[in-house]
């Protein structure tokens, strides 16, 4: 039997009653249609092309490979037979609409409605992007907002979608300037520091906050992100703050002192050739005054146990920053003689003449140790390959164009035997 169109009435509505417009049994309600086989995947396209466009009925969905449910589904609400051999079949949301408004008496949008919200993209981007603006208009009214580093983090949080998700989770930016405002601290406990900045002893313990504010802090001192305890330790304290004052330590050959127990040690292991760490919380229990009159700091503790081996008692006093100096050693640094001379070096990479140029603004009596040119250059043909951002070598201007000439790294370990022998004249002085 035919419908007078030459269309066979089972390809229509007698395999599925809920097809019929009226007269007949339909089971369950509109809602239903999302679980039925013939209608899922062209109402999941439907509410994909709808969120799209804002709502727009004027579009085509296409099934690709359909089943012969979905074919039936479709033969029944356009009334046009469609092959069972047919690879896609496409339908205009407008006729969905109009099968579904005489079937059930709601539209397409409605249906969808009752199962998920459906979201309306364009409308969610202008707001997005509205809401966007203010955070940037909120970070470029910061006190670092005229910085190439500050620039470049916000670049980056635009870049990867990081500004997207701060506006969908409704993250208060502002606190993440203030924190920033408020930095470099002097020295300060994260929770103290969280408490005077953001009335929240633990905001900078855990959340997006703290990601924020520690990859911002990344950029500022041309550092990667951190992978480990350790690194994010040293980030934070690079701008004053200190995470935990046991974590924060410094290892140290030969530096006798005054003040309290930790005085004594110091003394001790001085007498004993024997290195020691000596933590932040130590060195605040009791005041504390180193009695050398000339202070030695490398990078790796290498160059230390070299020292320690070579020398023992003879060695003069040589602090081991490990990278990024502590807290603790500064705070030991502090310590020293106001005329104390210090002998300052690091690893010939940017971070490294980075630290070093930071250290000899730091302390007005720091020299560099074996950081010019002449040092770096005999080394320089098989080093590793610098990398980071180049920067400015004030002590030795040559140094950085050598640098930048030569592309390559040379850490402390291959300049051991002559750092070995400043050490040795300057203990026999």
């Amino acid at each position: 039997m035919t419908d007078g169109r030459g269309e066979p009435q089972s390809d229509r509505s007698a395999a599925h009653p809920s097809l019929v417009p009226s007269g007949r049994h339909r089971p369950g309600g509109p809602a239903d249609l999302v679980e039925q086989p013939g209608w899922r995947r062209m109402l999941a396209a439907a509410r994909h092309s709808l969120e799209r466009t804002g709502g727009r009925l004027d579009t085509t969905v296409t099934l690709s490979t359909p089943t012969d449910d979905e074919r039936l589904v479709i033969i029944g609400i356009t009334g046009t037979h469609r092959s069972a051999a047919a690879a896609r079949l496409s339908i205009r949301l407008s006729a969905v609409d109009e099968h579904l408004r005489a079937a059930y008496g709601v539209g397409l949008i409605d249906v969808l409605a009752a199962t998920a919200p459906l979201r309306n993209r364009p409308s969610d981007r202008t707001r997005e992007a509205v809401a966007r603006d203010a955070v940037l208009a909120v970070a470029h009214e910061g006190r670092h907002a005229g910085s190439v580093w500050y620039a470049e983090w916000l670049d980056g949080l635009r870049r990867d979608g990081t500004l997207t998700r701060v506006v969908r989770t409704g993250l208060p930016f502002g606190d993440v300037v203030r924190v920033l405002d408020a930095l470099p601290a002097a020295d300060e406990p994260m929770p103290v520091f969280a408490d005077r900045v953001l009335d929240d002893t633990k905001a900078l313990s855990e959340g997006p906050l703290r990601g924020l504010v520690l990859r911002a802090v990344a950029a500022w001192q041309q550092a990667a992100l951190p992978v480990g305890g350790e690194q994010e330790r040293a980030l934070w304290e690079s701008v004053g703050l200190v995470p935990d004052d046991l974590a924060s330590q410094v290892l140290v050959l030969n530096a006798p002192a005054t003040g309290g127990l930790v005085g004594r040690w110091l003394t001790e292991a001085a007498q004993a050739g024997v290195p020691m760490r000596v933590t932040l919380h130590q060195l605040r229990l009791a005041p504390l005054a180193l009695t050398c009159g000339e202070v030695h700091v490398c990078e790796n503790p290498a160059v230390l146990r070299a020292a320690t081996t070579a020398l023992g008692t003879q060695a003069p006093m040589l602090i081991c920053t490990e990278g990024v100096p502590s807290v603790a050693a500064h705070t030991l640094l502090c310590t020293a003689p106001q005329d104390a001379v210090i002998r300052w070096r690091n690893d010939f990479d940017w971070t490294g003449v980075r630290l070093t140029a930071a250290a000899l603004q730091r302390y007005p009596g720091a020299v560099p140790w074996r950081m010019t040119s002449a040092d770096y250059l005999p080394g320089a043909g098989t080093g590793t390959a610098l990398l980071g951002t180049p920067t400015e070598t004030p002590w030795d201007p040559s140094l950085g164009e050598s640098m930048r000439r030569t592309g390559r790294a040379v850490m402390e370990e291959r300049l051991l035997d002559r750092l070995i022998a400043d050490l040795r004249a300057a203990g026999a002085g």
